[in-house]
């Protein structure tokens, strides 16, 4: 079973043939580079990404900017798929701290011991436009607060099932509406695409035009029944 010690030596092999002389263990750095007048380099070993390597590279931020974070390679297919799910959100962490990333291969007899997955360097953080103005139309369409934040296994009640909601709770005082009579009762501007899409499965068309409220959509009614009440005031 590998060893952080074993990181040493390909870590060390890699920065010496870029020039740097290499020491272990220099005031509680796992490694420390120094090359004439360039920055000083410290790389912190871990055998798995985690938290605490993480913190331990924040903190060597104090010393120099460059600090990389070098974890042992996957050495199985489980844990190379397991590293493939989790990689770019480790990588994307670090660049948002400024920190440098390598997978670290050992025992192996080429000379490709070493993958640097990112070098230390400043964040500075775009924001997304598309994503922005997604989010504020959902929190302006959204009526109210209906969700408790932190809830999981739990049916999100988004503004798109909000509407929908509405259109179920005019169909469900008929047997059937057209869709133009649902949009002007429910005030619902997109009521014929919810009903056509139908993304839920309450609703079913009976003819060209024409809905009624499908078993899942009286199913629907009961479950969110407790927002019900201030969804039926708007279509009152």
């Amino acid at each position: 079973m590998a060893k952080e010690t074993d990181l040493y030596a390909p870590v060390k092999a890699m920065l010496e043939a870029k020039g740097y002389t290499v020491k272990a263990e220099v005031n509680g750095c796992d490694v420390v580079a120094c090359k004439d007048d360039d920055p000083i380099v410290i790389v912190e070993l871990k055998l798995v990404f985690s938290l605490d390597l993480v913190l331990q590279g924040i903190a060597r931020q104090n010393v120099t900017d460059d600090v990389y974070l070098a974890v042992l390679a996957p050495d199985t297919p489980a844990k190379r798929k397991n590293w493939r799910a989790r990689q770019r959100g480790y990588v994307k962490l670090c660049r948002m701290l400024g920190l440098g990333m390598m997978l670290v291969e050992v025992g192996v007899e080429n000379k490709q011991k070493i993958k640097i997955l990112l070098d230390p360097s400043p964040y500075l953080p775009r924001n997304n436009k598309k994503r922005q103005t997604r989010l504020m139309m959902e929190f302006v369409r959204r009526e109210g607060d209906p969700n408790t934040g932190g809830i999981n296994r739990t049916k999100i009640i988004t503004a798109y099932r909000q509407d929908a909601l509405r259109c179920a709770v005019v169909l469900n005082q008929q047997e059937a509406m057209k869709v133009v009579d649902i949009k002007t009762i429910a005030g619902v501007q997109k009521a014929a695409s919810i009903l056509q899409k139908n993304h839920y499965n309450w609703f079913e068309r009976t003819s060209r035009g024409i809905y009624r409220l499908s078993p899942a959509g009286q199913e629907g009614l009961k479950t969110f029944a407790e927002v019900l009440p201030s969804l039926m005031d708007d279509t009152s």
